[in-house]
């Protein structure tokens, strides 16, 4: 292949554009001798608004990179509406050491991507995380206050310093159920002061077809 003689970065694009054709949302083959031979890089998980779910899988279990593009073929805002609230082009966020090529093809071949298409994010578990971790802080406590029930809640500020989006879930504590961080916002969160912490899904970020980011918060 002569791209891969070249040492391109080689990925599949859309793999479930056409699902009801037999074999094109498949591990086939031909797919397992480009992997076999160094040939195949990453998947486009995400495309435009498709959201390749099993794809998904196939990057995390075979240490592929995920991919995501707009694969745009008329005007962006023929396909875009940018009037509605987090519609963008889908993209690649790339986590480099620095703003070069080469730094940009070693993350690239290293693995360090997240899909990225409006208010989603998929990805390897380490990267969503991290990026995760890089956008939103909670601060200490700074106020407390009995509820109506008699049991103290401390209360935190929450703050998502980034231009994502994220929806959070409460999986284990007791706290605020649900949790809304727009992009350069921060809220006020509650939660029972006898906890060492809390934890909450992330239910907009992939880390399998099945699964979202799982985060914790210190509250001590």
């Amino acid at each position: 292949m002569k791209a891969h003689e070249q040492d391109a970065f080689i990925f599949w694009n859309h793999p479930g554009w056409q699902p009801n054709i037999e074999g094109s949302y498949e591990w086939l083959p031909f797919l397992e001798d480009l992997y076999k031979n160094n040939a195949l890089h990453g998947i486009e998980v995400i495309n435009g608004f498709g959201f390749h779910l099993k794809a998904l899988d196939w990057c995390i279990d075979k240490g592929l990179t995920v991919m995501g593009t707009s694969d745009i073929h008329n005007l962006i805002g023929h396909d875009y509406d940018k009037s509605k609230d987090y519609v963008h082009r889908s993209m690649t966020l790339v986590m480099a050491k620095d703003r070069t090529p080469e730094s940009i093809r070693e993350a690239l071949k290293a693995g360090r991507t997240v899909a990225w298409a409006s208010k989603y994010l998929a990805g390897k578990e380490e990267n969503v995380r991290n990026l995760f971790n890089a956008c939103v802080k909670l601060l200490p406590s700074h106020f407390s206050q009995e509820n109506r029930n008699g049991i103290l809640m401390n209360y935190y500020e929450i703050q998502n310093n980034s231009d994502l989006y994220f929806e959070l879930e409460l999986t284990s504590g007791k706290g605020s159920r649900k949790i809304t961080l727009y992009p350069m916002s921060s809220q006020l969160i509650s939660a029972e002061a006898d906890q060492q912490s809390i934890s909450y899904d992330v239910t907009n970020a992939y880390i399998r077809s099945d699964k979202y980011l799982n985060v914790s918060f210190n509250l001590k």
